[in-house]
């Protein structure tokens, strides 16, 4: 099952989702996530956070339609995507596509990185989708693809990442050991339209930057 999650961050062009919206089983939104739903008219299957961030507007027009609300209070444990990711789990997704996550607060940005790292150890597979840049997680075997030239950094999450594999690159690498303390794998390039990342243990981020080229 496939599930997609709105964040409340930067969405840019509001367009650019609509076609990866077709064809999910579940559509959760954390919190304020609910308010991008509302404009792209989208029906979620439930709304999760402590909706500090959702329009009344917006509420009164999901809970009219009677989309579920789960109300957590603001001082908690886990944030709202933690809460939504649970969700998603607990629905049954084997891959979870995340909008949103990506924005201005670093912070928030590397805390949604952070959110997935136990899951896509689990098997799930987790992207951070986005205009600019999609990122995605894996502990296997991931294939990019995209346009000769286009930019795709690699960088372990929560430790070192070994065994690691790059090939279709300008920069192939073979049986690695990535360190966060040496993030030497950055503005790779696509040498082929399709690219293969591997590795063998440890967790890693792939920043895919579509359309967007190396420059020298």
């Amino acid at each position: 099952m496939r599930s997609i999650v709105l964040a409340n961050g930067e969405y840019g062009d509001l367009g650019f989702y609509r076609e990866v919206l077709q064809g999910f089983d579940k559509i959760i939104c954390a919190d304020g996530g609910a308010n991008y739903a509302y404009q792209l008219g989208v029906i979620p299957e439930c709304i999760i956070g402590d909706m500090d961030s959702i329009s009344e507007e917006v509420r009164n027009f999901y809970q009219a339609r009677q989309v579920e609300f789960k109300k957590y209070p603001k001082r908690k444990d886990f944030t709202d995507i933690q809460l939504a990711l649970s969700m998603a789990e607990n629905m049954g997704a084997e891959e979870i596509i995340l909008l949103g996550t990506q924005g201005k607060r670093f912070d928030h940005s590397l805390s949604n990185l952070y959110c997935g790292i136990e899951y896509v150890k689990r098997g799930i597979g987790i992207i951070h989708y986005g205009p600019e840049c999609s990122i995605y997680l894996t502990c296997g075997s991931l294939v990019i693809n995209g346009k000769v030239g286009e930019l795709v950094s690699v960088l372990p999450l929560g430790g070192g990442a070994a065994g690691v594999y790059l090939k279709g690159f300008e920069y192939p690498l073979e049986n690695v050991v990535l360190d966060c303390d040496n993030p030497y794998a950055v503005s790779n390039v696509l040498a082929e339209e399709t690219a293969l990342v591997q590795l063998e243990t440890g967790v890693l981020a792939v920043f895919h930057y579509s359309g967007q080229e190396f420059a020298g």
